[in-house]
């Protein structure tokens, strides 16, 4: 087995035993990186000296702690490579953030989910691909090649965390933390085979801390939820991308600082125990359901719904291999005794457009100087323009709309344990899909209905601020990964990653593609 194919834990204790140096597993992620980012472009800054220099310390910390006390002393992911969605800074490395508007400015400090990560003893190998500002469900922008995915290189890796998706399904990285404003973690990872943790909004102190350093309100709240200063529901959050469940659990662990030395952290525990039902998040009061509890072998009560909050906009259909990785969901929840059944959702008509004006509304505020308008891509200019022509009454009032239809989806996906509902509504498409090719470009808006209509069940969550995973479970004849989506109850994260654990031997779909190159 190469070392590029270890998962995080096998790596992790790999490292731990002394039986991988830092510097050894570093390199090995290296020399993936060198044979096959070519051709995938999930890298756009490898940061070899840097991660090199960051091992040996590593190494050195190992050498110099007593064998009894390594465990208790070094981090939970010491020597495990990672790499950062160039959103994010990493200090003396450029962000660029996936535009041509700006020039690259080198950070003075991590970001607030990097320096999480880094204390835990992970390397840092650079900085991955990412649509402009983070905005599409694709990892293409104007300045650097796009993404692609592994299991078919003509193909998306999906987005905004398009190229760390990559990355781990080709073997540069073990797993990898993405962030996640309307799907952003959960598109990449089921386009490439892997599973996708999006938390709930506020669960991740990490988030909590970055979103006080930009806005004294962040913590501004009406009722269960955070709002933005218009009152609309806030929707970005940091999580795990993983091979398997029990990866995602021991990255979330670290991201969350409820990793333990002497051995699993609550949620990788949760994963390796394959019991959800031990694992029933604890409501809140103003959470008006019957709830028996947590309860060891306790089936789930599971709503099926193909139904999506964008089809009062767009026709949404769902392609045969979308409902074939529905139906073996289904058949495997069944097979693991929850109860399952069609849940009847009605949306409001309202979401599509309340949506895209809280969606576009923050590009008002990039500061742009002389000419850098020119620079922008299709998309972010056509946002920006149509947010630019909004006054503070129609922001404000798509604002509260969405946020009444936030506490709507919590109403009827209230009734279930986890609701189940397709992850893509087809397989991947083509790089150039939804920007178009460079003699016939498509516009912003034709760009942005294509992304709905792909992606038409991810968004919502976000609003919702709930949590929920993506699940590959089903490998197409062409060789294509497929999967679904759980939206679970508030605080339901490590109930997620134990519903995955369990049905994962049921599918047919391995979350990890041999890399490249490797037979």
């Amino acid at each position: 087995m190469h070392i590029e194919e270890y998962t995080v834990r096998q790596l992790r204790e790999t490292v731990l035993s002394g039986e991988l140096s830092a510097r050894e597993a570093a390199a090995a992620h290296l020399d993936r990186i060198a044979d096959s980012n070519a051709e995938l472009g999930a890298f756009v800054k490898v940061t070899a000296d840097l991660a090199m220099t960051t091992a040996a310390r590593l190494d050195r910390s190992w050498a110099s702690a007593p064998a009894a006390a390594r465990r208790a002393r070094l981090g939970a992911l010491h020597g495990v490579p990672v790499a950062w969605k160039d959103l994010w800074d990493v200090a003396g490395v450029a962000t660029m953030r996936g535009t041509a508007a700006f020039e690259p400015v080198v950070a003075e400090a991590n970001s607030a989910v990097v320096d999480q990560i880094h204390a835990h003893g992970a390397v840092s190998l650079g900085k991955t691909q990412v649509p402009e500002f983070g905005l599409a469900c694709y990892s293409e922008n104007l300045i650097s090649p796009p993404s692609r995915n592994p299991l078919d290189p003509t193909l998306t890796s999906g987005g905004s965390s398009g190229g760390s998706a990559a990355a781990v399904t080709a073997g540069m990285l073990p797993g990898a933390i993405g962030s996640d404003a309307g799907g952003s973690i959960r598109i990449p990872a089921s386009a490439c085979g892997l599973v996708g943790l999006k938390p709930g909004y506020g669960v991740v102190p990490a988030d909590l801390r970055a979103a006080r350093a930009l806005d004294p309100d962040a913590e501004k709240r009406a009722g269960a939820f955070y709002v933005t200063r218009t009152n609309a529901p806030r929707m970005a959050v940091s999580g795990p991308i993983a091979r398997d469940a029990a990866d995602a659990g021991a990255l979330f662990d670290a991201l969350m600082g409820s990793s333990r030395p002497s051995g699993a952290g609550r949620f990788e525990e949760a994963a390796l125990s394959h019991d959800p039902g031990r694992f029933a998040p604890v409501l809140r009061a103003q959470d008006d359901r019957n709830d028996p509890g947590p309860r060891t072998g306790r089936p789930l009560r599971v709503g099926v719904s193909t139904a999506s909050p964008f089809e009062s906009a767009y026709p949404i259909s769902l392609s045969p291999e979308s409902r074939e990785a529905l139906d073996a969901a289904v058949t495997a929840l069944e097979t693991a005794g929850h109860e399952v059944e069609e849940a009847r959702m009605a949306y409001d008509p309202r979401y599509p457009d309340s949506f895209y004006t809280t969606w576009t509304s923050g590009l008002t505020d990039i500061p742009l100087g002389a000419g850098a308008e020119a620079r922008l891509g299709v998309l972010a200019r056509d946002f920006r323009t149509a947010a630019l022509a909004r006054d503070e009454a129609t922001t404000r009032s798509a604002a509260n709309i969405l946020l009444g239809i936030a506490r709507d989806f919590r109403t009827q996906w209230g009734a279930y344990d986890v609701v189940l509902t397709p992850a893509m509504a087809s397989t991947p498409p083509p790089v150039g899909y939804f920007t178009g090719d460079a003699g016939a470009p498509h516009d912003g808006d034709t760009d942005y209905r294509l992304q709905c209509q792909y992606t038409p069940f991810t968004s919502m969550v976000n609003v919702s601020q709930l949590p929920a995973i993506a699940v590959p479970t089903l490998t197409t004849v062409a060789g294509l990964s497929m999967g679904v989506q759980f939206i679970g109850r508030a605080g339901s994260e490590a109930q997620l990653l134990a519903l995955a654990a369990q049905l994962e031997p049921h599918f047919d779909a391995s979350p990890f593609s041999p890399p490249i190159g490797v037979a």
